[in-house]
């Protein structure tokens, strides 16, 4: 059984069926969550949390 990670299967899922417009979507909620944990702790978290 070849055992592939979630991030080539993801492209290959994108490549086969053509949904390029999915990776920037998913490159840009990737963006923002990582925002939100690393701004968690800092001074800039109330600063953050007024966008959303």
């Amino acid at each position: 059984m070849k055992r592939t990670s979630v991030i080539l299967e993801f492209w290959d899922f994108l490549r086969v069926r053509k949904k390029f417009w999915l990776a920037p979507i998913l490159a840009i909620l990737l963006m923002l969550s990582a925002l939100i944990i690393f701004a968690e702790g800092s001074a800039m978290a109330p600063f953050i949390y007024t966008i959303f």
